[in-house]
C-alpha cells in the first residue's frame, strides 16, 4: 500500500480509531481496524533468538515461549568483529520471524557499556560507538532482508538498571553525540531499521518517550529515521506529550486510557489531530510492509540454526591468555573438565532476551568421544563449592594432562531489572580455580559471562578463553577451540579493567537519588584507559591467536587534505605462523598533539575488518576515512568540525597494540564562531589564525610592559627565567589588563580598534 493509500485510508478512520492505533491492542500486537481491511500484526522479544510469547505474557522472561534458537547475545557477537558474519545470523532470525508471524522482532540493543555493572551489558555491542553500530546495522540489514522489521533500541542512554523508569541521565551534548547517539545513527543511516523503541529514562530531565529533541529533531530531521517509534514496555508517561514529540506507538496496551486522553486533548484543542494522523500513518507504512511481504510458509530449519549458532559462537571466542602456547589441546591426551558450567553451561542473560532453546549442547556433550574426566567443582544454583566438590575437582585436575576450569557468573549475577554491585565472579568459583591451578600448573579457565570481571588468579592459570554468553550451541565451540579445531579469532568489544574502581564512570554510576551523571563525559572505556596511561587487564581489541600476524606498509592515499575530503588507508596484514587464521584489522585515529579546540580522546577506532589467511599469506586491507573519522562535535555550531592540524592514523590487532602509524594534515574548512571581548586573553586570541595576524604587533608591544623583549644572545639565566615569566604572564592577560599595567585612553582606544577587528 503506497502513501496515498494509507493516507486515504486514515481520512476514514475515526478520531477513536486513530488514537486507539497509536497503543497495542495487548501485550504483543498492535491494534486492527476491521472495517477499513487494517489488520493487527505481532512484535515479539529478540534480538538474538525469538522469545514470542502468547499466553501469560509478560516482559522479563519469566513465563516460557515457544521453542526457539538461542544465537549468542550482543556481548558475544560484538566480539567476532564480523559484520558478514553477524548479518548471516540476521537473515536467519528474519527467517524464524516470517515463519511465527512475526512483524518487528525487538533488537537489535545498542546501548554503550558505560559501566562493567549494568545489568543488561550481555544484550549489548560495545564500549566503543563505531563498533556498537557497525554490528548493528549489519543485524538489521540481515533481518530485514526478509521482510521482517527490527526495533533498535533503547534510545537512548540507557545505560543502567537501576531506578530505570525514572532516573535522569544527566548528560552534555559532545558526550551524547560522540558516545552515546553514533551506534543509533550509523544504524539508521546505514540500514534504516522499521521501528526505534525508545528508552525508560529521562534524559536531562525530559522522559525519552516526550522528548520531542531526540523522537523529532535528531532522530527524524537530522538522521531521516522514516519508521515508527515505539516505546519500551511501560515507558509512557505523559501519552499526549509524547505524540506531540514522536512517540507513534505505547506499548503494551494501555486499557483505552491513555487512548481516551489523545481524543480528549484533540477535542479541547490541546493536540493537533495532524499529528495524530502522523503516528497512523508511520504505524501503517510498517504494518503493510509487513503483512503485504509476509511468508509464513518460509521454512524455520532449527537444527541447521543450531549449527550455524556453534559456528558463530567459536568465531566469538576471545583467547585472552596462551602462556607456554598451551592451547589447543592434545585429542589423545586426558583432559578434565571441572565446573558445572562444562556440563550445563549459561549462554545467555535474564530477562526479556531469554529464550526458550529447542536444545542445548555442553562441552561434556562435544567431547564425549575424547579423553574426559568430570567433576562439578561448585553448584552455580547454590552459588557455593563444598570441601568434597573441590577435593574431587583437585583429585581429577592431579590425574589430567591439562585441567580446564569452566567458570563465569551465574544467571542470578546478570539480568534485565537490576545491576551488578560489583566486578567478582563468585567465591566458590575463584576458590576453585586457585585449587586446581595449585594442583595441576597446565590449567585453563573457560569464562561463560556477559561483562567483564576481575581475574585475581590470573597469574597461577596458563591459559584463557572468554566465550561470553555463546547460545545454546556455546560447549560444542568451546570445544572446537580448546583442541584445535577452531582457531579463535574473538577480539574483545570493550577493556577488562584490573578492578571495578578503575571504571571511569565508578563514581557516578546509578545515581540517587533521582540523576545518573555522566561527568567521565567522552571519557569511556579505552577512552579513558589510554588518556590516563593506566593499566588494564585486557585492552579494548585484544585477542589472541593459535597463528601470529605482522602489520605492515601502512599508507594513505594522500597525505595532506581538507575535511570535506575523503583519504584510503591500505595495510598489509600477513600470517606469521604455522596455522591458517583470522586476523581482526583494527584502524583508530587520533590528534598527533592533542589540539587547542577540544579535549581529546588519545585515539577512536575509525575501521576494522576481518581477514582470513592462510600460513604465510598476506593480504592488503583498505579503510576509507571520512570528515567523521576524524570530527568532534561543537556545541557553538551543534555539528561535527574538524580542526585543522596533524591526525595520527594507527592499524594492529588492540588500542593498546598497533604497531604501524602514519601521519596525516587537515586543513578545516569550517571556522568555529569567535567572539572576543576585554576578558578575552592573549593566549586564545593568538590560538586563533587570523586573531594571531591581527594581534601580532599589538602583544609585541604588549611584552614590553612586563619586561619581554629581550637583547637577542642574552645568556643570562635570570634573564631566560624573566622572559618566560613574561611570556606566561602575557599568554594568561585579558585585553583588559593591560589598562590595569600602564594603560591610558591611547591603550584603550587600541583595544577597542583591536576587537573590533577581531569580530569583523
Amino acid at each position: 500500500m503506497n502513501q496515498e493509500e494509507i493516507k486515504k485510508l486514515i481520512s476514514q478512520m475515526t478520531l477513536e480509531e486513530k488514537a486507539g492505533l497509536c497503543s497495542g491492542a495487548d501485550f504483543w500486537h498492535t491494534k486492527a481496524v476491521e472495517r477499513l481491511g487494517i489488520p493487527a500484526t505481532m512484535v515479539s522479544d529478540g534480538p538474538h533468538g525469538l522469545r514470542k510469547q502468547d499466553e501469560e505474557a509478560d516482559h522479563l522472561g519469566i513465563n516460557d515461549s515457544i521453542k526457539a534458537v538461542c544465537f549468542p547475545a550482543a556481548s558475544a557477537t560484538a566480539a567476532s568483529f564480523n559484520t558478514e558474519m553477524i548479518e548471516k545470523m540476521g537473515e536467519s532470525l528474519g527467517e524464524a520471524c516470517q515463519h511465527e508471524k512475526l512483524s518487528v522482532i525487538l533488537g537489535p540493543a545498542v546501548n554503550i557499556k558505560r559501566s562493567p555493572l549494568c545489568g543488561r551489558n550481555f544484550e549489548y555491542f560495545s564500549e566503543d560507538p563505531f563498533l556498537a553500530g557497525k554490528m548493528a546495522a549489519s543485524l538489521i540489514k540481515g533481518i530485514q532482508s526478509k521482510n521482517v522489521g527490527t526495533s533498535i533500541k533503547h534510545f537512548a542512554l540507557n545505560n543502567q538498571e537501576h531506578r530505570r523508569m525514572s532516573s535522569s541521565a544527566e548528560c552534555d551534548e559532545r558526550t551524547m553525540r560522540e558516545i552515546y547517539f553514533p551506534p543509533f545513527e550509523i544504524a539508521v543511516k546505514e540500514a534504516k531499521p522499521w521501528t526505534v523503541m525508545c528508552s525508560y529514562n529521562r534524559i536531562n530531565g525530559v522522559f525519552a518517550s516526550e522528548n520531542h529533541w531526540l523522537l523529532t529533531e535528531v532522530l527524524r530531521d537530522k538522521w531521516g529515521f522514516d519508521g515508527y517509534v515505539m516505546s519500551d514496555w511501560g515507558a509512557v508517561s505523559d501519552r499526549v506529550e509524547g505524540i506531540k514529540a514522536g512517540l507513534d506507538l505505547e506499548m503494551p496496551a494501555s486499557g483505552g486510557i491513555n487512548d481516551a486522553k489523545i481524543v480528549k486533548a484533540v477535542q479541547e484543542g490541546k493536540l493537533d489531530e495532524k499529528l495524530v494522523d502522523l503516528c497512523c500513518e508511520r504505524i501503517l507504512n510498517i504494518v503493510f510492509r509487513y503483512t503485504e511481504n509476509a511468508r509464513p510458509d518460509t521454512p524455520w530449519d532449527k537444527e541447521a540454526h543450531h549449527k550455524q549458532a556453534a559456528d558463530i559462537a567459536a568465531e566469538c571466542i576471545v583467547l585472552l591468555k596462551n602462556e607456554d602456547d598451551l592451547l589447543p589441546l592434545n585429542k589423545e591426551d586426558e583432559i578434565a573438565f571441572i565446573g558445572e558450567f562444562a556440563e550445563k553451561p549459561r549462554f545467555q542473560g535474564g530477562g526479556s532476551s531469554h529464550i526458550n532453546c529447542f536444545k542445548i549442547t555442553s562441552a561434556l556433550d562435544a567431547a564425549k568421544d575424547l579423553k574426559i574426566t568430570y567433576a562439578q567443582g561448585y553448584s552455580a544454583a547454590k552459588d557455593e563449592a563444598t570441601d568434597e566438590q573441590i577435593a574431587e575437582a583437585v583429585s581429577a585436575a592431579k590425574k589430567a594432562k591439562v585441567a580446564v576450569v569452566f567458570a563465569g557468573l551465574p544467571d542470578s549475577y546478570e539480568s534485565e531489572g537490576y545491576d551488578r554491585s560489583h566486578m567478582r565472579m563468585p567465591k566458590c568459583q575463584n576458590r576453585l580455580i586457585e585449587a586446581v591451578a595449585e594442583a595441576n600448573p597446565n590449567t585453563v579457565v573457560v569464562l561463560h559471562n556477559g561483562s567483564p570481571v576481575e581475574m585475581p588468579w590470573i597469574g597461577k592459570v596458563k591459559a584463557v578463553l572468554e566465550a561470553y554468553l555463546g547460545g545454546q550451541a556455546v560447549g560444542e565451540a568451546e570445544v572446537r577451540v580448546l583442541f584445535g579445531d577452531e582457531n579463535p579469532s574473538g577480539h574483545l568489544p570493550e577493556s577488562f579493567p584490573i578492578k571495578l574502581e578503575d571504571n571511569p564512570s565508578y563514581l557516578f554510576f546509578g545515581g540517587e537519588p533521582a540523576a545518573s551523571e555522566y561527568r567521565e563525559g567522552i571519557f569511556v572505556g579505552y577512552r579513558y584507559y589510554d588518556k590516563k596511561k593506566m593499566s588494564v587487564l585486557f585492552p579494548f581489541g585484544h585477542g589472541l591467536s593459535y597463528t601470529t600476524f605482522a602489520y605492515s606498509d601502512l599508507k594513505l592515499s594522500s597525505t595532506s587534505i581538507k575535511d570535506t575530503d575523503t583519504v584510503e588507508a591500505t595495510v598489509t596484514v600477513t600470517n606469521t605462523g604455522k596455522r591458517a587464521g583470522k586476523a581482526v584489522v583494527q584502524l583508530y585515529t587520533g590528534a598527533e598533539n592533542g589540539f587547542v579546540n577540544a579535549v581529546r580522546p588519545v585515539r577512536e577506532l575509525k575501521g576494522f575488518k576481518k581477514v582470513a589467511l592462510e600460513p604465510g599469506e598476506s593480504k592488503i586491507v583498505s579503510f576509507t576515512l571520512d570528515k567523521r573519522s576524524f570530527a568532534t562535535w561543537r556545541t557553538e555550531i551543534h555539528d561535527w568540525w574538524v580542526e585543522g592540524g596533524v591526525y595520527t592514523v594507527e592499524v594492529g590487532s588492540s588500542s593498546a597494540d598497533l604497531p604501524v602509524k602514519a601521519c596525516l594534515n587537515i586543513e578545516s574548512t569550517v571556522s568555529l564562531p569567535k567572539h572576543y571581548d576585554i576578558n578575552s586573553i592573549m593566549m586564545d586570541i593568538m590560538a586563533d589564525p587570523k586573531g594571531r595576524e591581527i594581534a601580532a604587533e599589538f602583544i609585541r608591544k604588549g611584552m614590553s610592559v612586563f619586561g619581554g623583549g629581550q637583547e637577542e644572545g642574552s645568556e643570562a639565566a635570570n634573564e631566560a627565567i624573566s622572559s618566560d615569566m613574561s611570556m606566561a604572564m602575557m599568554n594568561y592577560m585579558p585585553l583588559r589588563g593591560m589598562l590595569s599595567f600602564g594603560g591610558n585612553a591611547e591603550a584603550e582606544a587600541a583595544i577597542n580598534a583591536l576587537l573590533a577587528q577581531l569580530n569583523r
